[in-house]
Formats: structure tokens, C-alpha cells, sequence
């Protein structure tokens, strides 16, 4: 019987670590998270400034690229390992074969695609492995045949080092050429121990990003001895308790993960010279809704997440002194577009200056995106959104309210309608008029405490549904400010 004679990277990391736990799913997903999130944190604040074109390091990642950081997808190259490749004639009915060896076996600026033999073993491991001057990274999340998971990860230089040997042997099977050239690069880092202070860095960061976890964890407590001896990683009283809540996690990885493989792949084939302008537009047009629905999914995730805290200090993330001002003028081009798609008018109204506010830069775009995407899908066509920034104290205020039908005087105003909506368990509402399934107010508003705001929603005769955002201002930034259109 034939048997895989490469180890994979989940046992190379048990073989060097004292003990590796199997844990739940949940409980291993959720350690896999915040050390990525921790990760991503590290790379922004380790990697130089530089051009668009200079690389910075070398990721390699399975099923699907983790880092949709802008910064990050220029200075890093990304070879994504799956076990389920995405077949670009799917895309392309018309092109030839040979389109299929050129995608995968190019190495494009930026990112790549392999695929990894059905029976290999490490199709059932995620993991990242990351070259950087200042540090090597192994993380590994590993589903094993029991059902239980387990998280592990490394700085130590000649573990991340047997990792790679390990996966660079299955590319030299596969293709050696391919090899050849990912191995310069792996090269061009070489593997010296990282700097004290990347290790505290990074100890920092998880520990933030653990902060919602631990504090739910003592709150609600770990569970009595027996289960402490039996089970080394217990699963928290709030994780078990919402079934739904683990349902909408496992969901939005499912739905996250091919969506992204797909979008990487059309983003490589966009990056070919010889495709037909009408082909390029399709392409376009699939890379948007592909991250269109990631970002969806991403909100989803963490809305599940919230739901297993329980009190509004651990729900909140890191919050910082934010330009809304950038976060707005990339935003809104993109709310125009979703009403336009949806035959909406949209006049966003904004004050000559905008000061600073204090939120977290990195959900605050997706966060209000998302609602703008709820609220053009809960209108009839033909409506017009208002979407006003004013100042309100030490705070800034949002507000989008709609106009329905004519402005004609003469005319009696007709009461606006509230969408229907029905409840699909604690997070989700589904609005049958549309078909569409989003995340519910409750859970909304959880979001926006969690990035220290608030959001109030109110019915309003003749204007339906109004949503006002409140965002903290920055101490020094709390001053009086005109309008603008």
C-alpha cells in the first residue's frame, strides 16, 4: 500500500514542540485566527516603506491567500498551495488548454497557484509560512481523522526551515522548474533568529487580539476538573452554548475560501497581455463580486465572533486615532456604485473639513460598506439615499435617510413601507422581496460598539428607515466645522 513518505507540516512542528494540544474545532479555528490577525499586525509594522514594485518578503499559504492588506498584497509574494485547484476554463470556455499550464505555472509579480495531490496529507492542514529580513514564520492548523483540531506555530529558524523542505520537496515533484526558482527566493531570506523584539511585537499583538477570548473565558468559566483533565483546550461555555453562532463561523469560512482562490486566479489571468478587452471587463467584473462577497463573509465571521463575548469591554478591538476623511473618499465611490446597481440615486453631503475619530481603521470601511450594502437592498428602485456627516458634539454623525418617489407638494406623501424581514436564528435576517440574507440590527450595532461607535435606527413617517452612526472624535480634533457637497 502506498504512503506518504513526506511529513507534513503539522507533524514537523509536533516533532519540535514539547506538546501540542487537539482541541475542538472551535477553539483551534479561533487560536488560527487572532494569530493571523497578530501576524498581519506584525508584517505592517516590520515591513519598510517601499515602492509598489519592491518586494519585501515571501508567503506561502493553503487553501487560500490570508493577507488582503493593500500594503501587504504589493510588498509580498504570495504562492497559494491548494487541494482543490480552480479550473480557469470555468472562467474561459473559449480559450485554449494551454491557458491552464500558463496560469499555473507562471510565477506572476506578486501571486502564484499550485496544486497539491488529492491523497497528500497536507490538504487537510492550513497553514502560512512567511520570509521576511526580520523574521521566519511557520502557523499550522491541522484537522485530524478524530475530528479534533490543533494550532501551532514557530519563529525557531530551522524549524520554519524543515517546513520548508517538507513543502518545496512536493513543488520539485510537481514541478521542478517551479522549484528552482521558489527556492532562490525562500534563499534570499536567510534563516538567523529573530530579534527579541519581533518576539515581543508579536506576543503584544496576540495578546490583544486574544483579549475578547481570555476575558469571556474567565467570565464565564472553564468548566469543572473533570473536564479540564479530559479535555487539555475545554470549549468555552459561549461557543457551545450557540450552535447557530459556530454554524455562521463555519459558513463564512466555507463560502470565504473558494471565493477567494477564485478571485486570485482571475487576478492572474487579468495580468496577461494577450486577453480581449471584453474578456478583461467579465474578469473585472468577477474580481468585484468576488470582494464584494469576501468582505460580506468577513463581517459575518466577525459578527459571530462578537456574539461570544459578553460584556462591551471585551467586544471592543483596537481602537485608534483614525483619518475618516481616507477611509471616506474610498468608500464612497464604491457606495455610489452598489446604488447605482440598484437604479439609486446617492448624494452624500460632507463638512468642509473632517476631523480625526477614534475607531479601528481596518473594520470601519468594511463595516460601513456593509451597512450601505443592507440598506440600498432593503429600498425599491427609484429611491433616493442622503448620506449627511455633521458634527454632534464630541462625537461625528452619520446619518443615512431615504427619499421615496417624487417630491411633488401637491401630491399627498405616501408612508414608506418597512421592508419584510424574518429572523434566521440569533445574527441573520432574510428579506424575502430581495432574496437577500444579512446580518441582523442587533448584531450591527454589535459591530459598531465594537469599533467605538453606535448605531440608532429609527422609522420615520413618509421616510422609512433612518441609521445614524456615532463616531468619537480625537480629543484635540473636537472643533466646529462648516459643510460641504
Amino acid at each position: 500500500m502506498y504512503k506518504w513518505i513526506l511529513p507534513s507540516l503539522s507533524e514537523i512542528l509536533a516533532e519540535n514542540q514539547s506538546s501540542v494540544a487537539e482541541c475542538s474545532p472551535a477553539k483551534a479555528e479561533r487560536q488560527w485566527r487572532v494569530s493571523l490577525a497578530a501576524t498581519e499586525h506584525l508584517l505592517l509594522n516590520t515591513l519598510a516603506a517601499a515602492s509598489v514594485d519592491t518586494t519585501q518578503g515571501l508567503v506561502l499559504a493553503a487553501p487560500a491567500p490570508l493577507f488582503s492588506q493593500p500594503k501587504l498584497a504589493q510588498s509580498l509574494q504570495t504562492v497559494t498551495f491548494t487541494a482543490k485547484p480552480f479550473n480557469p476554463l470555468a472562467l474561459m470556455p473559449f480559450q485554449m488548454p494551454d491557458v491552464i499550464a500558463s496560469v499555473n505555472e507562471e510565477i506572476a509579480p506578486h501571486e502564484s497557484v499550485l496544486s497539491l495531490l488529492p491523497a497528500d496529507p497536507l490538504g487537510a492542514e492550513q497553514f502560512c509560512l512567511i520570509f521576511t529580513e526580520k523574521f521566519r514564520l511557520v502557523l499550522v492548523l491541522a484537522t485530524h481523522k478524530n475530528g479534533k483540531k490543533t494550532f501551532s506555530f514557530s519563529f525557531e529558524p530551522e524549524v520554519v526551515q524543515q517546513a520548508w523542505r517538507s513543502l518545496g520537496a512536493r513543488v520539485m515533484l510537481a514541478n521542478p522548474e517551479f522549484f528552482a526558482r521558489l527556492d532562490t527566493l525562500v534563499q534570499e531570506y536567510s534563516p538567523v533568529a529573530p530579534d527579541y523584539r519581533i518576539m515581543i511585537e508579536f506576543s503584544q499583538l496576540l495578546l490583544q487580539e486574544l483579549t475578547e477570548a481570555e476575558e469571556t473565558k474567565d467570565s464565564i468559566g472553564t468548566g469543572d476538573k473533570e473536564d479540564k483533565e479530559n479535555n487539555p483546550c475545554p470549549i468555552p461555555q459561549a461557543e457551545s452554548a450557540n450552535p447557530d453562532v459556530e454554524l455562521l463561523q463555519a459558513f463564512a469560512h466555507e463560502v470565504r475560501t473558494p471565493l477567494t482562490t477564485i478571485r486570485t486566479m482571475t487576478r492572474l489571468l487579468l495580468k496577461r497581455r494577450d486577453l480581449d478587452v471584453s474578456v478583461i471587463n467579465r474578469l473585472k467584473i468577477i474580481d468585484h463580486e468576488c470582494t464584494e462577497q469576501i468582505d460580506r463573509m468577513e463581517l459575518l465571521f466577525k459578527a459571530a465572533e462578537l456574539e461570544t463575548t459578553t460584556s462591551a469591554k471585551s467586544s471592543k478591538t483596537q481602537l485608534t486615532p483614525m483619518s475618516l476623511d481616507q477611509v471616506l473618499q474610498q468608500s464612497i465611490p464604491r457606495w455610489e456604485q452598489a446604488a447605482h446597481r440598484r437604479n439609486l440615486t446617492l448624494n452624500v453631503v460632507l463638512p468642509q473639513q473632517l476631523p480625526t475619530v477614534v475607531s479601528n481603521p481596518m473594520m470601519l470601511d468594511q463595516v460601513l460598506t456593509g451597512l450601505i450594502e443592507n440598506f440600498t437592498r432593503s429600498l425599491p428602485a427609484g429611491s433616493h439615499i442622503q448620506v449627511q456627516v455633521i458634527p454632534a458634539g464630541d462625537q461625528l454623525k452619520l446619518q443615512l435617510s431615504p427619499q421615496f418617489g417624487c417630491k411633488d407638494s401637491s401630491k399627498a406623501a405616501i408612508p414608506a413601507t418597512p421592508p419584510i424581514r424574518k429572523a434566521l436564528g440569533q445574527l441573520l435576517m432574510f428579506q424575502p422581496e430581495t432574496g437577500t440574507i444579512s446580518l441582523n440590527m442587533a448584531a450591527t450595532k454589535h459591530l459598531f460598539q465594537a469599533i467605538g461607535g453606535k448605531l440608532i435606527v429609527r422609522q420615520r413617517p413618509h421616510y422609512g428607515e433612518v441609521l445614524t452612526i456615532f463616531l468619537p472624535l480625537e480629543v484635540s480634533n473636537k472643533h466646529k466645522f462648516g459643510a460641504k457637497t
